[in-house]
């Protein structure tokens, strides 16, 4: 989505070049700043005139800058709990914005090619007061998702209707206000918009997470942004208007004139062959790719977090703005080492942590290598885009081009890539192709020695067999086990894995979600009743049902199917109900494991995001809520804050009890339950397991809330070290509880 971003301010920036090597040469004149030199242009009067006019392209390509990518964390957060808090919501979205961008980009190009100043400006007008009879942003609670609903076309639909308008008034503004300067102050230099326009983006990308969201409910972000665009409507309608009066002088020759006019001054050596175009297009759809698939696989384990979101967004920019700022900031062989080498060590990782090799990688060292890869690879496909830049006639047709790839690689990642393949493999095979294209950089030596060919051949070729072996057991679906299956939708992976099936004692049925265990079972018929994994009998789950053994029949909740384990705590007479988002995961339940069949009680399993089905239903009366979302694949944060705590609490009986399972590799959700359990007048105790491999129990942490007794003045929170944060739908910040 940057990439169009960036190829407007580029374009203009050489429409700019062009036109003035077409002039006689003038003494060199300070960007944007009016001198003796250049002559006020036709329609103003005066000297502050201009000034006015120039300030006022200035804040309008700032502020559009700003509030561009402002808006995507912003609407982003402000829909996830309305969607499962799943990372596709963050990569549906990126792919409108990416859709939407360029179809602004199309109509400004359109816009300045075939209308005369004051009609451009007449139809822009118009769509800024439109946009703004759209604000403010915030959708309403109607756009919740149903059941039945497909969650993809139901966000890209939500979109449209709330913010599509604004975005693309927005997308468009930026070429738009660089042709109108061009008109405006003819001979004058783009660079400082274009580096106003970059501060703008990257200020957006950092401010978010760390001074935005930190500060401000979504709710007030949202108003915030929409006066905002207020403000940035009044300074585009300005600059429209002084444009216009502007344009009565004669426009500029631009490229595509000269082409029309002079045909034949054309040297056929230097138009583009059909390889270079497809470059145009497969380079920043590569990069898009990899963009939007490490940001779904560094979601996928830890949390869906703004954070996660802007920093490989940003990186993804960063990279632009070096590639295309000066051709001498790419070293295209130490680049492409550096890609490939960091590439495989990317997958050695994953494996090594797949693979349960016991070697502990922290949160910080894992996100660090993932988004050195993401950026050294988008150093390298745009780079060789610099490298392939066209004459400037051909600019346009270069650009176009890279805005489609950029497309095209989000749509693929988004909605091609969940109906081709049962597991996140577009990110593997970004890896792959992105090894391959690293690995051709390195080879592409004509003009170098013997010596440095050959080098560079060996050392490509080491790194490449080093990325292909390092993917080999991501191919291995079965991993050498007798039976493997896998199933993916909009809320994730899911896969079944048998486990020594020739070893009756310990031959069982392995539940996973992405890439962590969420549950086990053993086959033997001795066995499979027993509560396995998070759920044994010493885990804080366990202690609770001991704790509930003397009532005569149960009614408990479950957030978080699994593969039904809970169920083995039943007894006859007891009703257990659970609450599960992915159909895939009751399917995988009832098809390969039986804990839910042989359960001894009546169990119920309830599709759809928890807290929307217990918002919609009567009184349950439980006298236990087992939630258990958030030990790996995109924490739901929805679900633990104060408002999902007073849903919990009109469910609960007066002395109900809710454990919670925060066994988690990345998050510490102690001081939000302490904040939970202070609100609402819990006392709280945590219970953490040591498991028992023989019977296929794993270490596990809980938390029990229980009701104080009447009188008590203070939730007993000793036991939690820290502080206590209260999380609410307007506030909840994930970054501040990583480990």
């Amino acid at each position: 989505m940057p990439t169009v971003l960036r190829a407007r301010v580029v374009w203009w920036a050489n429409r700019t070049a062009t036109a003035r090597s077409i002039r006689p040469e003038k003494p060199e004149i300070s960007p944007m700043l009016p001198t003796a030199v250049s002559a006020p242009p036709a329609g103003l009067k005066s000297q502050a005139a201009e000034r006015l006019l120039i300030v006022t392209y200035a804040l309008t390509t700032l502020l559009s800058a700003l509030l561009l990518f402002e808006v995507q964390p912003i609407i982003s957060k402000a829909i996830l709990p309305w969607f499962g808090g799943s990372p596709a919501v963050w990569t549906t979205c990126m792919v409108f914005f990416e859709t939407l961008l360029f179809g602004g980009y199309a109509y400004a190009h359109l816009s300045e090619k075939y209308l005369r100043p004051r009609w451009q400006v007449a139809v822009h007008l118009s769509l800024l007061a439109a946009a703004i009879a759209m604000l403010p942003i915030a959708p309403d609670a109607s756009w919740k998702l149903p059941a039945d609903a497909a969650p993809t076309w139901r966000i890209l639909c939500l979109l449209t209707a709330t913010v599509g308008l604004p975005y693309f008034v927005l997308s468009a503004t930026g070429p738009l206000v660089q042709a109108w300067f061009c008109r405006s102050f003819s001979g004058r230099s783009l660079c400082r918009l274009y580096a106003l326009s970059n501060f703008g983006s990257l200020l957006a990308l950092v401010g978010y997470p760390f001074y935005v969201e930190p500060r401000f409910a979504v709710g007030n972000q949202a108003w915030l942004w929409g006066l905002g665009f207020v403000a940035f409507a009044v300074l585009c309608g300005v600059g429209a208007v002084c444009t216009a009066l502007a344009g009565r002088t004669k426009r500029p020759a631009i490229e595509t004139n000269r082409l029309a006019e002079e045909p034949a001054a054309l040297d056929p050596s230097h138009v583009p062959s059909w390889r270079d175009r497809l470059a145009w297009l497969g380079l920043p759809a590569l990069a898009s790719m990899m963009l939007l698939a490490t940001t779904n696989h560094v979601c996928q384990d830890v949390a869906v977090i703004p954070f996660l979101w802007v920093a490989p967004l940003g990186l993804y920019l960063l990279s632009f703005i070096i590639c295309f700022d000066h051709p001498s900031w790419y070293w295209r062989r130490p680049y492409a080492v550096v890609a490939l080498a960091s590439l495989g060590g990317v997958i050695v990782v994953d494996q090594l942590i797949t693979g349960g090799s016991g070697l502990a990688f922290t949160f910080w060292q894992e996100l660090t290598l993932h988004f050195a890869a993401l950026f050294f690879l988008c150093m390298v496909c745009h780079g060789e885009l610099v490298r392939r830049r066209p004459d400037p006639r051909f600019l346009t047709g270069f650009y176009l081009m890279i805005a489609a790839g950029g497309a095209l690689g989000g749509l693929f990642v988004s909605l091609v890539a969940p109906q081709l393949f049962s597991t996140f493999f577009e990110w593997r095979l970004g890896l792959i192709i992105g090894g391959l294209t690293a690995a051709w950089v390195m080879l592409d030596g004509r003009t170098e020695s013997f010596f440095h060919r050959r080098f560079a051949q060996v050392a490509a070729a080491v790194l490449l067999i080093f990325v292909g072996l390092s993917c080999a057991p991501q191919f291995d679906v079965a991993g050498g086990h007798a039976f493997s299956t896998s199933a993916r939708n909009f809320f994730g992976v899911v896969s079944v894995v048998e486990r020594h099936p020739d070893n009756p004692a310990e031959h069982t049925m392995n539940f996973y979600s992405g890439r962590i265990v969420h549950g086990l079972q053993f086959v033997d018929p001795a066995k499979r009743h027993e509560p396995t994994a998070y759920y044994g009998r010493t885990s804080g789950v366990g202690e609770a049902f001991a704790e509930l053994a003397d009532r005569e029949s149960l009614k408990v909740g479950a957030v978080g199917l699994g593969v039904g384990t809970v169920a083995a705590y039943a007894r006859p007479g007891d009703d257990f109900r659970f609450y599960e988002l992915n159909p895939d995961v009751l399917a995988a339940a009832r098809k390969h494991f039986s804990y839910l069949a042989d359960c001894q009680g009546k169990s119920e399993v309830v599709l759809g995001d928890a807290r929307l089905s217990l918002e919609r239903e009567e009184p349950q009366h439980f006298n236990l809520l087992v939630l258990d979302a958030f030990s790996g694949d995109a924490v739901p944060a929805h679900l633990l804050t104060r408002e999902a705590f007073e849903i919990y609490q009109r469910h609960l009986q007066p002395d109900g009890m809710i454990a919670v399972h925060i066994s988690n590799r990345y998050l510490d959700l102690r001081p939000v339950l302490a904040g939970l359990a202070r609100r609402f007048g819990y006392s709280m105790r945590e219970v953490e397991s040591a498991g028992d491999p023989s019977l296929g129990q794993f270490p596990a942490r809980w938390l029990l809330l229980t009701r104080q007794p009447a009188g008590a003045k203070e939730t007993d929170d000793g036991a939690v070290p820290g502080r206590a944060i209260l999380w609410t739908d307007e506030h909840s910040n994930l970054f501040e509880i990583l480990k």
